[in-house]
């Protein structure tokens, strides 16, 4: 960012470190970044039933959105595009129609708001706050350091089996996030994984950063042991189909090397040295089997889908109302469902935690916004993901935007994978906002990595500057 030193008639140059601390500390990114990082600050025991529940990181983020509406009224703010408007906006208007049809207005009203937050208010705001690459690296290197230290306190549960319960035994990592809230460090973990090596291939060339690369390298490397021994299998799918993708975009031929030496490495600690063999080869086999012979959480899921779709075939244009699913479930679930799902650590003990959700977002808006809502979020996933494809650079040369580009592909993949099997709640939910802003700026700004150029209206002409004395002096007539 060019920094121009400026000054009043008759008055002297502002030093130029006093206008860059100034740029730097308004700067609205670093509040997105806060909002990632706060992501980790234990939430303590919660109750899952509750209708709403603030962590820090919401907190944050709705600073972020007091920010970012306080530089728009005052004008100091980019303004967003007709498309990024025309998108955000069928979202709010979808949830608003589904609230207000709901089949209890009141208690939908704070689905409204959060869905509002989560896909609209927030990735609008990090999208605004993305002015250039040193915003765009901000934010991937926080998603990067959360999942460090996610990674770091699940590998040490997994180690000294002082984690959640898997299959009788305390190994499961789960972070800071606890039992409660089992998919939340799988999920940072693979942001973060993924951010990593995003601005690893990004700095390969002779023009790239060596120690960067290698650094993001190993960070990446690092983080794959704790989201192995999270026993997250979404993650681990989601977190395989949105590196495919990212290495394929980057060079297709090391997409071929980089598979056989993950093979190579996953061979080596799970077989060779036994880390973590028994449960996540128990795991991986699992997933084969899910059709024909499906575990009891698998089978649950598979019930909560149906019921979805049992309630969507009720009120097939504006769905249920948000919140809805889960007064309507029990009257659409078959019997087998199970009542809750078994958690357990060391600091809430046993616990069933009720099934209040389909577990898939793509059936929990159908269910709940109706066809309405379903093409809403339709159109902005697709317009996202169409335009990532498009803008994020590729090659083997270092990317003008410094890998944002091919970050914000593989998480938004990331993210679209994992909803076929989840969705939004939970202490991360609002890192699902920050990536979608991510997605946003490339797929909806554009390829410019200058500034705000693209996020901007068309600037209306200027009228000349007056250089009579400037063309005199030089023998021309002004």
């Amino acid at each position: 960012m060019a920094l121009a030193l400026t000054r009043a008639p008759g008055e002297p140059v502002r030093p130029a470190l006093r206008t860059a601390r100034g740029a730097l500390i308004t700067r609205p990114s670093l509040v997105a970044a806060a909002t990632v990082l706060l992501v980790c600050v234990p939430g303590g025991e919660k109750d899952v039933t509750a209708a709403v529940h603030v962590t820090a990181a919401d907190v944050a983020s709705l600073a972020l959105v007091g920010w970012t509406t306080v530089e728009l009224l005052r004008g100091r703010a980019p303004v967003l595009s007709r498309t990024a408007c025309a998108l955000f906006g069928a979202v709010v208007c979808a949830a608003a129609v589904a609230t207000v049809t709901s089949i209890d207005p009141a208690a939908s009203l704070t689905g409204f708001v959060r869905l509002v937050q989560v896909f609209v208010l927030v990735p609008a705001c990090v999208l605004n706050a993305l002015r250039d690459r040193f915003d765009q690296r901000l934010i991937l290197g926080s998603l990067v350091l959360a999942a460090l230290v996610e990674g770091a306190v699940g590998a040490n549960q997994y180690l000294t089996r002082t984690g959640a319960s898997y299959t009788g035994l305390p190994i499961r990592a789960v972070g800071t996030f606890g039992a409660l809230d089992i998919m939340a460090m799988s999920t940072v973990v693979s942001f973060g994984l993924l951010a990593a090596l995003a601005l690893g291939l990004a700095e390969r060339g002779p023009d790239g950063n060596r120690p960067l690369r290698l650094a993001m390298f190993a960070a990446a490397a690092f983080l794959t042991f704790p989201l192995a021994v999270s026993f997250s299998r979404g993650s681990w799918i989601a977190c395989a189909a949105a590196a495919t993708v990212l290495v394929l975009r980057a060079d297709a031929r090391l997409a071929v090397r980089a598979a056989l030496l993950g093979l190579a490495a996953g061979t080596v600690l799970v077989c060779g040295i036994g880390i973590g063999s028994d449960g996540v080869t128990q795991r991986l086999s699992s997933i084969g089997s899910v059709s024909a012979a499906p575990d009891q959480s698998v089978s649950d899921r598979y019930d909560l889908w149906a019921t979805a779709l049992r309630i969507w075939q009720d009120r097939p244009v504006t769905g249920a109302g948000p919140k809805a699913f889960q007064q309507l479930r029990d009257s659409h679930a078959p019997l087998r469902l199970s009542s809750g799902s078994d958690t357990a650590d060391a600091t809430i003990g046993f616990q069933r935690e009720p099934l209040l959700s389909p577990h898939n977002m793509y059936l929990l808006v159908l269910s709940e916004q109706g066809l309405v809502g379903m093409l809403a979020y339709a159109a902005l996933f697709l317009a996202l993901l169409i335009g990532c494809l498009r803008h994020a650079c590729g090659g083997r040369h270092p990317e003008p935007d410094g890998g944002a580009g091919l970050a914000a592909l593989a998480l938004l993949v990331w993210v679209l994978v994992d909803f076929l099997y989840g969705d939004i709640g939970g202490a991360t939910t609002v890192l699902t906002s920050v990536v979608l802003g991510l997605a946003a700026r490339t797929a909806l700004a554009g390829p410019d990595e200058s500034g705000t150029a693209a996020l901007l209206p068309s600037p209306a002409p200027q009228p000349a500057v007056d250089d009579a004395p400037a063309a005199a002096s030089s023998g021309v007539r002004p």
